[in-house]
């Protein structure tokens, strides 16, 4: 075998496996979203934070400390071809998925939100496959939907099947996210993972900073509510996405995109210390099954086509 072919291909699956690590992590931090946006906005019978003041303002803030890296590591200015895809990376992360969560989430609690929104894996897939024009193979989709079956009979299981209104809210925000991840994904494959959420926040600071001055709670709060708004402002809305955007990157982001199907079980055994919910032991049988899944589709090919090659 020609050696440097070897050593080419090696360090593509050591790329991948790099990918598939950083985004474990991007998925662990976000799996904290559920519980610390629940703890934040609170139930209907308790409120706390307004669901609006938490989607501008942790973005608002975020933001802020994005200007303060970008400036800080000198990094260049964003180029214009750049500004579509971020604006629609910001109309999904930084708006449609926590907007629509927070709304959701003074209906019902963070364990039936979790697995509701274990369809997220799927929905980035299939917008990675349309629009990066990438092909898995037909094994790797047997792997997306048999884990998110897996995801919708463990809702089932817990008398979480029936669709209503806060289901429909949840369902846009996983529509949100996956449009989201998949422009924030394609910049980043040019762009340094960082850069590119610090720049899809800066860019809609015109909007998120006076919503958020607007939106200011006016009665006073639960001290652990600010500790949940804390929570998502530093690490959902931003530092988790410097480990999830570099592991789209790396590792192609139909593939990587699989690893969000441990996110709702993690999501679940975060609720119990910060919620108080309960743990049951069919949980966990669940996300050691979904675990595999995810392995074994890690396994699958997924090509994106060469563009054409111009003859002379």
């Amino acid at each position: 075998m020609n050696p440097i072919a070897h050593k080419v291909k090696g360090g593509t699956t050591q790329a991948e496996t790099r990918g598939l690590w950083l985004g474990l992590l991007g998925v662990t931090i976000f799996a904290m979203t559920l519980p610390m946006t629940r703890l934040a906005v609170g139930p209907l019978s308790d409120p706390q934070l307004p669901p609006a003041f938490v989607t501008v303002g942790r973005a608002a803030f975020a933001g802020l400390l994005s200007v303060a890296y970008l400036w800080l590591t000198g990094a260049p200015r964003v180029q214009r071809r750049h500004l579509p895809a971020l604006a629609f990376s910001a109309l999904g992360t930084v708006v449609g998925f926590p907007l629509f969560l927070s709304l959701a989430l003074r209906q019902v609690d963070a364990m039936h939100a979790a697995v509701v929104t274990g369809l997220m894996p799927l929905a980035t897939a299939i917008g990675a496959a349309i629009f990066f024009r990438q092909r898995p193979s037909n094994g790797f989709w047997v792997c997306a939907a048999l884990g998110c079956a897996m995801v919708l009979a463990f809702a089932a299981y817990q008398g979480s099947g029936s669709l209503s209104a806060a289901d429909g809210l949840l369902l846009l925000a996983v529509l949100s996210t996956a449009v989201g991840y998949v422009a924030g994904a394609r910049v980043a494959a040019e762009l340094p993972a960082q850069q590119v959420i610090c720049w899809v926040l800066v860019i809609s600071l015109p909007f998120t900073v006076p919503a958020m001055l607007a939106t200011w709670p006016q009665a006073p709060v639960r001290t652990s509510a600010w500790g949940g708004f804390a929570y998502v402002t530093l690490f959902s809305m931003w530092l988790g996405f410097f480990a999830w955007y570099r592991g789209l990157a790396l590792g192609g982001t139909v593939r990587v995109s699989q690893v969000q199907l441990v996110q709702p079980f993690l999501a679940l055994l975060f609720a119990v210390p910060v919620l108080g919910e309960k743990l049951e032991a069919t949980t966990l049988l669940f996300s050691l099954a979904v675990i595999a899944v995810v392995f074994v589709s890690k396994q699958m090919p997924a090509h994106t086509p060469s563009p054409p090659t111009g003859k002379s």
